[in-house]
C-alpha cells in the first residue's frame, strides 16, 4: 500500500524502555514553525483514513475529486470544531505507518451513522509485520493543547480499554468490519476470535498511543539548531517520565508517540478550512 512521502522527523526512537518512544518534529522554515506544511501532511493521508480499502484501490485521476469529497464528509461536518478529534487519529494513523510500516486492518471513521458522530473504541486498529507473525496495533489519540491533560485523560482510557470485557466487545466489532479480501484478513480474525485467548492475544498486540500538547520547546525556537534538537529531545523524555509513571498497562505493550505543537488552535484552524475546501469540491 503506497503512502505519501514522510514528513515528521524522527528526532527520539527509543524501544529499549518500556513504554517505548517516539518524539516527532514537525521543524521550522524561515524562522516559523511549519503549521501549514504539517496540515497539507495531514490531509494527504485523509484518503487512506477515511476510504475503504476497495476505495482507496479505486482511487484515480478519473474519480479523485469525487472520492476526496467522500473522504472529506466523513470526518465531520461541523462549525464546532474545536473539541473534535478527528485530526490527532489521523496524525496515530499516519505515525504508525511512517515509523512501523503498518497496515491498516479497517477504516472506523467508515462507519459513523452521521457526520457528526465521535467514533468508539480504539482510534486505529493496524497491524505490524515483525518476521513471519502480525502484531495487532490498538491506538490512542489525544489532539490536545495541554500535555499534563493529555496523560491523564489517556492514562484513564487505556486502563479502561485494556479489561477484558471491553477488549472483547471491541475485538467482535472489529471481526465485523474485516474486509474478507484484505490479505491478512484469516490471520487476525482468527486472534481476535472470542476462542483464541486473551494472553495469545496479549503475545501479539501493542497500544500506540499519540499526544500532542503546545510545546515550550517548540515556542522557544525558530530553527532546528543544535540548541532546539537538545532541548527538544529533553522535553520528550521529560513528558514519557510524567506519561510513565500514570499509565498503569503492564498485560500489553505501550508505544508512545509525542507530537509538540506550536499551537493546536492554529493547527485546527488550518485543518477546518481544509476540510471544508475538500468538502466543496
Amino acid at each position: 500500500m503506497k503512502k505519501p512521502d514522510p514528513f515528521l522527523t524522527v528526532r527520539v526512537h527509543d524501544l529499549a524502555h518500556a513504554p517505548s518512544i517516539t518524539g516527532l518534529c514537525t521543524g521550522y522554515e524561515q524562522g516559523s514553525w511549519r503549521a501549514v506544511a504539517l496540515a497539507d501532511h495531514i490531509m494527504e493521508w485523509l484518503p487512506e483514513f477515511s476510504l475503504t480499502a476497495a476505495e482507496c484501490e479505486e482511487l484515480g485521476h478519473h474519480n479523485a475529486i469525487k472520492l476526496l469529497k467522500k473522504a472529506a464528509n466523513r470526518v465531520y461536518a461541523t462549525d464546532k470544531f474545536a473539541r473534535r478529534g478527528e485530526f490527532g487519529e489521523i496524525l496515530l494513523h499516519a505515525a504508525i505507518r511512517q515509523v512501523f510500516d503498518s497496515y491498516p486492518v479497517i477504516s472506523k471513521i467508515y462507519y459513523k451513522t452521521s457526520p457528526n458522530d465521535t467514533v468508539k473504541g480504539f482510534d486505529a486498529v493496524h497491524v505490524v509485520a515483525t518476521g513471519k507473525l502480525l502484531e495487532l496495533w490498538l491506538g490512542e489519540a489525544k489532539f490536545y493543547d495541554s500535555i499534563s491533560r493529555a496523560i491523564a485523560d489517556v492514562a484513564k482510557d487505556l486502563e479502561r480499554h485494556t479489561r477484558a470485557d471491553y477488549l472483547r466487545t471491541e475485538f467482535a466489532l472489529i471481526l465485523d468490519k474485516i474486509d474478507p479480501q484484505w490479505p491478512h484478513a484469516s490471520t487476525i480474525r482468527r486472534l481476535l476470535q472470542p476462542q483464541t485467548s486473551l494472553d495469545e492475544v496479549f503475545e501479539r498486540a501493542c497500544i500506540p498511543v499519540l499526544l500532542t500538547y503546545d510545546s515550550p520547546c517548540i515556542s522557544d525556537h525558530n530553527a532546528t539548531t543544535s540548541a532546539y534538537k537538545t532541548a527538544f529531545e529533553k522535553e520528550i523524555r521529560m513528558h514519557w517520565a510524567a506519561f510513565s509513571s500514570k499509565q498503569k498497562v503492564k498485560e500489553l505493550r505501550v508505544h508512545l508517540f509525542l507530537l509538540p505543537l506550536n499551537s493546536k488552535v492554529e493547527l485546527l484552524e488550518i485543518l477546518d478550512r481544509k476540510l471544508k475546501s475538500y468538502q466543496a469540491l
